[in-house]
């Protein structure tokens, strides 16, 4: 029997942060939109949404990008997953992550939040960080560079030319998340880095 799925791209609001490191999460759930022809409308959860299936009788997935800032993201996605009645264990968040290299992605289900504020948000509001994560490497920053400054920075000339590649491949990571679980993605997707 299909199931629903809240897929959570993290980002922050507004062309001021389309193109930056921190909304890659963002970019992945316009990946999957795309690649079926859907586009997303308002939801009065506060939130952008587009409900796709992977394919004819599948799960349905409600992909989502929050219209509140990162670090206040809990709110509008606990309002989804209420509204959708979708458990966490049904919930993927799509995030940055700075401690994976660039072009690395990493799979898991709860833990930390290894210092994201998104992540930590999102957890304290469901109270339980027991939900699913597609974490996209974005690196540490060179030199002292601040980390909050390098999140909040456009990708470099280097990293554009992979980036399409980079993100398509998160996409892949949360069809096969959804298609396959949890085991399957992960030894896909973290054999490749």
């Amino acid at each position: 029997m299909a199931s629903t799925w809240l897929v959570v791209g993290l980002g922050n609001p507004g062309p001021r942060y389309a193109a930056t490191r921190h909304n890659i999460g963002q970019m992945v759930v316009d990946e999957l939109a795309e690649r079926r022809g859907e586009r997303f409308r308002e939801h009065k959860a506060g939130a952008r949404v587009a409900e796709i299936r992977l394919r004819s009788g599948g799960d349905r997935l409600v992909l989502a990008k929050l219209n509140s800032f990162m670090n206040v993201s809990g709110a509008p996605a606990a309002a989804l997953a209420r509204y959708y009645s979708i458990d966490p264990d049904h919930m993927v968040v799509v995030h940055d992550e700075l401690d994976i290299p660039f072009d690395t992605i990493r799979l898991k289900i709860g833990g930390g939040h290894g210092g994201h504020n998104g992540v930590r948000d999102i957890a304290r509001v469901l109270g339980t960080p027991d939900f699913l994560r597609v974490r996209a490497g974005i690196g540490r920053p060179p030199g002292r560079q601040d980390p909050a400054d390098w999140v909040l920075g456009a990708f470099g000339a280097v990293e554009r030319k992979t980036l399409p590649v980079f993100v398509s491949d998160a996409a892949d990571a949360v069809e096969q998340l959804v298609e396959e679980g949890l085991t399957a993605a992960q030894q896909t997707h973290h054999s490749r880095g």
